[in-house]
């Protein structure tokens, strides 16, 4: 029985917990919040009431208990905790343990990718990025979903596509790591922005205008920063873009959704009361794109009305004003 650790046990973190539990294998959830011992599923339930909780999965908020032993280690926590994990990973688990990275974002201050900071903290380490289409509570009740697997080794593809591949979970290798991440990344601060114009009321045309423009914004930055264009347009791409962007599961639209109705951003994230990368991602990828002289207009209105408090009328009277420089 291999025994995995998945990191972090908000939505995201419990349902690749509970999938990878479902295989038979012992999977320790860890949560800095949760009971100091895995006694029963009853205070992570909630998430999804009519999931049957494995009996190999088991909860825990001691950060050796969830490590010890451990053979594979699963990053789910949000994007602006992940270098510290890394940091303390270093003091706590084998070079041999493969990683998989399921978190997504930029760091806000660096700009930096998330695969750049794990090859920044452990470069000895064999790991890869799990990506693409899929929310936490299609995953948690088994319905069927495809995703991306990057990574540069061929060996960690080889172990961990099988390992992650099931009847429900279709998996599909990747070597463009880079292109993966930054795919994640930008597609929250694009659902922002069809968020937005939904708020708006500006209908179903508008957000396929959005989506389909963040899409070619996506592709420019992700090429010039050494994604493959493939990429962009597959599920870590394109497929995730349209989820994040249509469906009221996504927290970043619904975040868009409160701005575009009149609210302030700071009452719809306290109202969310949950992590929204996209707000953490728009900061970054903003200046990233300034830094590398790549102009990217969705993206510059969402951080103007995030962080300079442009109202979601400017913002889309701006976008729909720009002097057009594109066929298409």
């Amino acid at each position: 029985m291999v025994v995995r650790t998945v990191l972090g046990a908000g939505h995201w973190g419990t349902a690749l917990a509970v999938t990878l539990a479902r295989r038979g294998d012992k999977v320790r959830l860890w949560g800095r919040s949760l009971p100091d011992l895995a006694r029963s599923a009853e205070s992570i339930l909630p998430f999804f009431p009519q999931v049957l909780w494995p009996p190999t999965l088991t909860l825990t908020c001691d950060w050796e208990e969830a490590l010890r032993g451990s053979q594979e280690l699963v990053i789910a926590i949000p994007s602006h905790g992940v270098r510290d994990s890394l940091r303390l990973l270093r003091q706590s688990l084998p070079h041999s343990v493969p990683i998989t990275l399921a978190s997504k974002g930029l760091e806000r201050d660096s700009q930096a990718r998330l695969d750049e900071v794990v090859a920044e903290e452990i470069p000895q380490w064999p790991w890869g990025v799990l990506s693409g289409p899929s929310f936490a509570s299609d995953l948690a009740y088994g319905r069927p979903l495809a995703m991306t697997l990057a990574s540069h080794s061929a060996h960690y593809l080889d172990t961990q596509v099988p390992a992650w591949r099931s009847e429900q979970l279709r998996i599909y290798p990747s070597s463009d790591v880079a292109g993966v991440c930054l795919a994640g990344a930008i597609k929250n601060v694009l659902a922002i922005a069809a968020g937005i114009s939904d708020g708006l009321g500006h209908g179903d045309s508008a957000r396929a205008a959005l989506i389909t423009r963040g899409l070619a914004e996506l592709l420019r930055l992700g090429v010039a920063l050494g994604g493959q264009a493939d990429t962009f347009f597959g599920l870590a791409g394109a497929g995730d873009l349209i989820l994040t962007a249509s469906s009221d599961l996504s927290r970043n639209r619904r975040l868009g959704l409160g701005i575009g109705a009149g609210k302030p951003p700071a009452q719809v994230l306290q109202e969310l009361g949950e992590e929204v990368e996209g707000w953490r991602s728009s900061f970054a990828l903003y200046h990233l794109a300034q830094a590398r002289h790549i102009e990217m207009p969705i993206v510059r209105e969402v951080y103007r009305v995030l962080y300079e408090g442009r109202s979601a009328e400017e913002a889309s009277r701006a976008l729909m004003q720009r002097v057009q420089t594109e066929a298409n």
